[in-house]
């Protein structure tokens, strides 16, 4: 039982760690650059849902991804974090989101 308690907070003190770091991120440096998010949620509030419910470790890889298919030549458009682990963008939720408002 004893391990079981340590193995969870280790866990939680990680997941801690990188919302920290987002935070960090989201009130001091995110401000001195321009706005130019491709994706809604952005890619910070990504990383916060994906840590959030997947754990840190899966939650960093998959707030990793979504950064490195942010690039200019992009669609980007809404892209929430998925209920199952993916690296991959969340077509389903994106096609549901275009379709109640009325989007090609």
């Amino acid at each position: 039982m004893r391990k079981q308690r340590h193995k969870k907070n280790s866990r939680d003190k990680l997941k801690r760690i990188l919302i920290g770091l987002v935070h960090g991120y989201q009130h001091y440096i995110s401000p001195l650059t321009p706005p130019s998010c491709r994706y809604y949620p952005t890619c910070s509030n990504y990383m916060l849902g994906a840590v959030k419910k997947h754990g840190a470790f899966l939650g960093a890889i998959m707030g990793t991804a979504r950064i490195l298919r942010c690039h200019p030549f992009v669609k980007g458009g809404y892209d929430p974090v998925p209920d199952k682990f993916t690296i991959f963008r969340n077509k389903k939720a994106r096609d549901e989101y275009r379709k109640t408002m009325n989007l090609k």
